[in-house]
């Protein structure tokens, strides 16, 4: 049988190259052959496969994160190839390190993210070659808008880094009077704030506010920077207090809350200052300084009167009512409550009924007025019910049925002290079956009129002991 010669392949030179690094291809290749057999492929590629470039073939075959770290190297950005790296870095050890913690850590790398890398490649670029013609101000502008886009909880260690470089940053900037700076200024004191670190952050805070003082510098969304200034002294000084009186360290809570009062007014915002005086009079109450206490909260329930503020007025009177009950004026204390819960109803604050209920409810019950007692720690329970908390339910059912059981011994007692037979008759109804005792009209307004005796003589003596023939 006449068999035909095979039919030559005409194959091109990057199936030849490409045949013999097949694993069945004999021998070993040397290196400087697979190199130069590389430019081959590039060559071959450019000039058969619509016109790529080498450095378009380099890109489909990288990742992009190589891609954008080789252009930076290749247009001479070196810092920012460095910063870039070093983030990148820093951003898998701390994905790994949170990997051993949880099981459900869902941060994908940032190789993974082309959006984040190129603002991170735009801005920092731009950022180093402003920096290299000593444009600081374009320089503290790229650099912060990277810290606004990282701005979330995802990557807050992100923004934070560049609120450091915007601070360095800041120092060298001249010709805007300091207003980079105090911008700085405020993102390192919210920096520290954040972490917990509130002395570092009130030493910022204190230098943004001395650098506003008497400017009308306002912000992106149109505040005034002084006023920003201002609330976050003020927070933060709040903030500082709350550590202290934790400690007992009554004098320097107040020697600092003073001074938050003092910018509060410089400030020239009623609301911030009326917020430092119910935080100072608190620190004196604190302290034990009631008289002081009474000043300064009567003055934040003027300044709550003169803005037509009801929730703010309603503070400053359950804050005066505690002064007052710490002092032993209940009358007055009782007062200022009901005032409480009266503005707190008209403007459906269910959480300061609750709480004012209950004071009201503690004050009658140590004066032994049971029933009042009884009727406000009702209240405060039927307003936990209707919200739902079951923590505060709990609570106020207890309150409730202490008051119930103190008003019920004092039925007891009177059926007891009466002896007679019908008064026999329902402690026996009650002993069969644990019910609601029969009420007795006249049993109670005796007992009722004995209360109100006790409780008038009790405001009498208080009167006495604050007569200035007793002090």
């Amino acid at each position: 049988m006449t068999t035909f010669p095979p039919v030559p392949m005409a194959s091109t030179r990057l199936a030849v190259l490409a045949r013999q690094k097949l694993p069945c291809s004999p021998g070993t290749i040397p290196r400087a052959r697979l190199i130069k057999e590389k430019d081959d492929i590039d060559h071959y590629l450019e000039q058969n496969f619509k016109g790529l470039s080498k450095e378009e073939v380099a890109a489909h075959r990288n990742s992009y994160k190589k891609s954008i770290c080789v252009d930076m190297l290749r247009n001479g950005y070196h810092k920012s190839f460095t910063e870039l790296f070093a983030l990148m870095e820093q951003w898998d050890a701390l994905r790994h390190a949170a990997e051993v913690r949880s099981l459900f850590w869902m941060q994908r790398p940032l190789e993974e993210q082309p959006d984040k890398l190129d603002n991170l490649y735009h801005y920092l670029t731009k950022a180093e070659a402003a920096e290299r013609q000593e444009y600081y101000e374009e320089v503290y502008n790229n650099l912060y808008a990277l810290a606004c886009y990282f701005d979330n909880s995802e990557d807050k260690w992100v923004r934070n880094h560049f609120y450091e470089r915007c601070f360095s940053v800041a120092q060298l900037i001249k010709v805007d009077g300091g207003k980079k700076e105090a911008e700085a200024q405020a993102h390192m004191g919210l920096l520290f704030e954040e972490e917990g670190e509130l002395l570092e952050a009130a030493q910022h805070y204190e230098a943004f506010h001395e650098l506003t003082q008497g400017r009308i510098w306002k912000d992106e969304t149109g505040h005034y920077l002084n006023l920003l200034a201002c609330e976050s002294l003020v927070r933060t000084y709040r903030l500082l207090s709350d550590r202290m009186l934790e400690n007992k360290e009554y004098k320097q809570a107040i020697k600092i809350l003073i001074k938050a009062s003092e910018i509060a007014e410089e400030g020239n915002d009623r609301s911030m200052e009326g917020e430092a005086a119910l935080y100072l009079g608190s620190a004196y109450l604190a302290a034990g300084e009631y008289e002081t206490a009474l000043t300064v909260l009567r003055r934040y329930s003027e300044i709550a009167t003169s803005m037509d503020d009801d929730l703010n007025l309603g503070r400053a009177y359950e804050a005066i009512a505690k002064v007052l009950q710490s002092q032993g004026q209940m009358t007055e204390a009782i007062k200022y409550l009901e005032k409480v819960v009266k503005i707190a109803r008209n403007n459906f604050q269910s959480l300061d009924v609750i709480r004012a209920s209950t004071m009201l409810g503690d004050i009658y019950n140590e004066k032994g007025q049971y029933s009042k007692a009884s009727e406000y720690f009702q209240q405060a329970f039927s307003t936990t019910v209707e919200l739902m908390k079951t923590a505060l339910m709990d609570e106020t059912k207890v309150h409730y049925g202490i008051a119930r059981a103190h008003q019920l011994m004092l039925t007891m007692t009177g059926y007891i002290e009466s002896a007679d037979m019908d008064s026999l008759n329902c402690l026996l109804s009650w002993k069969e079956s644990r019910t609601q005792v029969k009420y007795d009209p006249v049993l109670g307004e005796s007992r009722r009129a004995t209360e109100d005796n006790i409780y008038q003589y009790s405001d009498n003596q208080e009167e006495v002991k604050r007569s200035p023939d007793n002090q």
